[in-house]
């Protein structure tokens, strides 16, 4: 049987750059991670629409498909649908596991806000703030609304990480690819996760 490293939940929801999250799951399989993977409705049609990627919504077929173009172990990417709540990251005496919201849609970053849990990734956000548990929330929308800074104001007091899909360019990026991993690296970084995606500020390139 396979052991994996500690899970890392990853909820997809409907804000564009699902190249980030579909990145991110890809180098957390291959740091050894159990990543539990979470995808809204909106977030298919984002998917649909900026990649050339195809993911069906059944979990099952979700897990399946993943995995294949991850690479991943058997058993190493588990899948929960939208009212699951018998998933691990429906409540706090489930299995811990940080918890990353990439992309974070702004109708997401307010159910959060707000304490809706009205589906499964809010449910499971809640969970992780309640618990103290590490929750990364990637706002992409630009520019942001008095509503949406005040919700982001209101999470961050709370603990949580506020980190936009705003990459550098301080890299020299050359192509798509060195402006997703910026992101992805940052949020590694908070998850405190070795990678070489980039070097750190200081280190120099290779």
């Amino acid at each position: 049987m396979t052991t994996f490293k500690p899970p890392v939940t990853v909820a997809l929801t409907g804000a564009s750059g699902v190249q980030y999250a579909l990145r991110l799951i890809d180098v957390l399989v291959n740091a050894g991670h159990e990543v539990w993977v979470m995808v809204s409705k909106a977030a298919h049609m984002v998917i649909a629409t900026e990649t050339d990627t195809t993911l069906p919504a059944a979990p099952a077929r979700l897990e399946k498909a993943l995995m294949a173009r991850s690479g991943a172990a058997s058993g190493q990417i588990r899948c929960f649908g939208r009212e699951d709540w018998m998933a691990p990251v429906a409540s706090g005496s489930g299995a811990p596991s940080a918890m990353v919201i990439c992309p974070c849609s702004t109708g997401t970053l307010s159910a959060v806000a707000t304490g809706a849990s009205n589906n499964l990734i809010e449910r499971a956000a809640d969970v992780a703030i309640k618990e103290r548990r590490t929750l990364v929330m990637v706002p992409r929308e630009s520019p942001f609304s008095p509503i949406h800074l005040e919700h982001m104001l209101t999470l961050s007091r709370l603990g949580v990480v506020i980190l936009p899909a705003a990459p550098g360019f301080y890299h020299r990026p050359a192509s798509i690819d060195d402006l997703i991993d910026f992101i992805v690296a940052r949020i590694l970084n908070q998850l405190g996760i070795e990678h070489a995606l980039m070097p750190r500020w200081g280190e120099g390139g290779e």
